[in-house]
């Protein structure tokens, strides 16, 4: 099922029981992050999205949660379940054309998805319903304050609408953004991001950037901006694969730029990126407050909303929060991907508890010494995986979605001199341990099964397994133990 805008999504979490409206009077300071932090990290029956209707000083709803469980990220890009996202990509990638007629349009029809997937442009649309050019103002946004040694308030789930200066291509990405007033706003878009190569460009040409900020808009659309795609990928059109059907795309009114017509408010304006002011701190997703750094500054020309205008928006912060389900739909999507180049790779899962980038945990089928290696050198080359800090690798039969398991086999099977690696590289943004800003040291873990071929210095021993027959007796027999 796909959702035009983010209203519908609503409307579908309100009836499946996903959404609880909250009618009491409550303040966008810290107030709105303490219930959801609650109810994000609290028992799943209540983990619901939250729609604040009554936010003091004004008259904008704020949506909050509403990707927050593996339920309502599956519902917000059209599947049941986040694994069916892996069968999806796998899918498409899958580029033998099969031998029966009836098997070969069935492939064609994949590729014709891809290929409806482009944004339809239309001249008018529900984010332009008023428009503000004279005076236009921030002021009427309830833009929350997450944390209390936050440096003020920071709009947290945009769309943020670039294009490369040179050649026009669009990027979407979703940057924090710190209100410094009215008028003006941090751009937190960091060193390795594609606004961030846009910026560089447009300062070689000593040229201002054009930049829309979109609030709001289908789930797909939202997702989309979050996902690390290769450069060269039109987000807005994977978010067009992602719904079945292209986005529908207006022409901002004082900028080059097109956003979702079906978005909740709009942002128009630019950055001098020559420009630079302190940013931060902010209360980040690795449970610290990230450091205040400068960085770009966007002025606004414009606002732009629906009449009504529901503001979307998520908290940060000690995970489990709302972003960890973005990531693990991200998992999900280029798990497929990944195998397409490392064939060996069986499953990966990047846990909350390992904030995305500090852990990734990956099974293999080895088949030769060294190919642990091999997948994690591998890995650290593959666009934004560059920035994991911790990979570990174990075997095939292990589940690597099971913690407890992860951890049994990787305590027992390492020697800490034969199976770690430690190699320099680029660090998150965020890295607050790294040995600089930006760079640091990373870990590769070996935690698969060793042979002779791995050149061990004793026999590697067998694995504890009752035997099939006596699995079995107690099986058929289990009730009569009365257990």
């Amino acid at each position: 099922m796909a959702f035009d805008d983010i209203r519908e999504f609503v409307a579908h979490l309100e009836k499946t029981g996903h959404l609880k409206r909250v009618r009491a009077r409550v303040s966008r300071d810290l107030e709105i992050a303490e219930i959801t932090d609650r109810v994000s990290k609290g028992p799943a029956e209540r983990n619901q999205a939250l729609l604040f209707e009554s936010v003091e000083g004004f008259d904008t709803p704020v949506l909050i949660n509403a990707f927050g469980s593996p339920e309502r990220m599956a519902a917000a890009l059209g599947v049941e379940h986040l694994n069916d996202l892996s069968a999806r990509v796998a899918k498409l990638l899958d580029m033998r054309m099969p031998g029966s007629l009836v098997d070969k349009l069935k492939k064609l029809g994949d590729l014709f998805d891809v290929a409806k997937a482009g944004p339809k442009h239309v001249r008018s649309a529900p984010c332009q319903e008023v428009v503000e050019t004279g005076h236009p103002s921030l002021a009427s946004l309830p833009v929350l304050q997450c944390w209390p040694k936050d440096a003020g308030r920071f709009i947290t789930l945009p769309m943020v609408f670039t294009k490369d200066p040179v050649t026009g291509a669009r990027n979407v990405g979703m940057y924090r953004l710190q209100v410094y007033d009215e008028r003006t706003l941090g751009m937190h878009w960091q060193i390795h991001k594609g606004s961030a190569e846009h910026q560089r460009l447009a300062e070689e040409r000593r040229a201002p950037m054009d930049v829309a900020i979109a609030l709001g808009g289908d789930p797909a659309c939202i997702y989309s901006a979050s996902a690390p795609l290769p450069p060269g990928i039109d987000e807005m059109v994977f978010a067009g694969w992602l719904r079945g059907s292209g986005v529908p795309m207006v022409r901002c009114k004082t900028v080059d730029l097109d956003v979702p017509a079906e978005t909740e408010i709009v942002l128009e304006g630019t950055v001098d990126p020559a420009e630079r002011r302190l940013e931060g701190p902010f209360g980040d997703h690795t449970g610290y407050y990230s450091l205040a750094r400068d960085y770009p500054v966007f002025h606004l020309k414009a606002v732009t909303r629906r009449r009504q205008p529901i503001y979307p928006t998520t908290i940060v912060g000690r995970p489990p929060q709302e972003d960890y389900w973005l990531g693990k739909a991200t998992e999900r999507i280029f798990l497929p991907i990944i195998r397409l180049m490392l064939p060996e790779v069986v499953d990966m899962n990047m846990p909350a508890e390992g904030v995305f980038h500090n852990l990734v945990i990956v099974s293999i089928k080895k088949r030769y010494p060294g190919q642990a290696r091999k997948v994690m050198y591998a890995l650290w080359g593959l666009g934004l995986m560059m920035l994991a800090k911790n990979i570990l690798v174990v075997s095939e039969h292990v589940d690597v979605q099971n913690l407890s398991e992860v951890a049994w086999r990787a305590t027992g099977n390492v020697d800490a001199r034969r199976d770690i690696v430690i190699v320099d590289g680029p660090m998150d943004d965020l890295d607050h341990a790294a040995l600089r800003h930006r760079f640091g040291g990373k870990m590769g873990i070996d935690a698969t099964e060793k042979n002779a071929d791995d050149a061990i210095g004793q026999p590697w021993p067998e694995e504890i397994a009752m035997s099939e027959e006596i699995r079995a007796l107690v099986a058929r027999r289990w009730t009569e133990y009365g257990l």
